[in-house]
């Protein structure tokens, strides 16, 4: 079993240090590491892509492709996954980091414990295994719902940056580019609903998640209600969105999601969230 670990970059500056240098100090030593750049300028990246390339004549894991001009992340992320060969891929944006050195190791585990008592052929089924992550913004660990029903993939499905996905499912059909902000998440409902994809949920805390980026602006937040619509009515029954839609009114969502977005009460909000899931495991 070997892990493709996916970093999309353009002018990231020492944020794609930080990200590259906290997958290569990770114990699991089987993983390769695709970096594309979209044909950065700024001195900091272009020097470090320059020191990857000299490693990368010693440690052929280490794959950087430059100076391939790109439509946005997702297209960049489309481009990174033809090079890839390993059997799960991860995607990492840059300011993100592995949690700590031990995340492939936990994660290989997790994965040969799910495979325990399976026959030959469960075993060649498309999973995507994922566990939590910590949000530095509020400084609290995000937990995962730890089973995947209809009204999870309505509200929300794990992020990408804690999602190890079957490299079939990513080479199958890439992210939709016409989806600016919500493409991961559109691809996790084609990967659940089309492609049949299993979501096995780990108890491992998978990354340090930067936040406050590209989809947390208020433009591309309203830009990420409007795709949510469109995307949500391509894989659910109009009668369930529309009970989903009344629940969330009914359970104050807006209100939940500034707590859970608050430093101040963040922690709390995420402990509940943690038990009612326990619950429901």
């Amino acid at each position: 079993m070997t892990f493709s670990i996916i970093v999309v970059c353009l002018n990231a500056g020492k944020k794609l240090q930080e990200t590259v240098e906290s997958i290569r100090g990770q114990t699991e030593q089987d993983y390769e590491i695709i970096i594309k750049d979209g044909d950065s300028t700024d001195e900091v990246t272009i020097s470090y892509l320059s020191r990857l390339e000299q490693a990368a004549v010693k440690d052929p894991r280490i794959k950087v492709y430059r100076r391939e001009k790109d439509t946005g992340i997702y297209d960049g992320m489309n481009q990174a996954v033809r090079h890839c060969s390993g059997d799960y891929i991860f995607f990492l944006n840059c300011g993100d980091c592995f949690w700590d050195e031990k995340v492939l190791w936990n994660v290989r585990e997790q994965m040969e414990k799910a495979g325990k008592g399976r026959s030959d052929e469960r075993q060649q089924e498309p999973y995507i295994f994922y566990g939590n992550i910590c949000e530095r913004l509020t400084g609290t660990l995000v937990q995962s719902n730890p089973k995947i029903d209809d009204f999870a993939c309505y509200r929300n499905v794990p992020c990408h940056q804690a999602c190890f996905y079957a490299a079939a499912l990513c080479k199958e059909r890439g992210f939709q580019v016409q989806y600016r902000v919500r493409a991961d998440y559109e691809h996790f409902l084609w990967c659940r609903y089309q492609a049949g994809a299993k979501p096995v949920y780990m108890p491992v805390t998978v990354a340090s998640y930067e936040g406050g980026g590209f989809s947390e602006t208020s433009e591309n937040r309203r830009r990420s209600r409007r795709e949510h619509k469109k995307i949500v009515a391509d894989y659910l029954p109009a009668g369930k969105v529309l009970w989903y839609r009344t629940v969330m009114i009914l359970t104050l969502a807006p209100l939940r999601t500034w707590i859970a977005q608050n430093p101040c009460t963040a922690g709390i909000y995420q402990s509940v969230k943690k038990r009612l899931y326990s619950v429901k495991g």
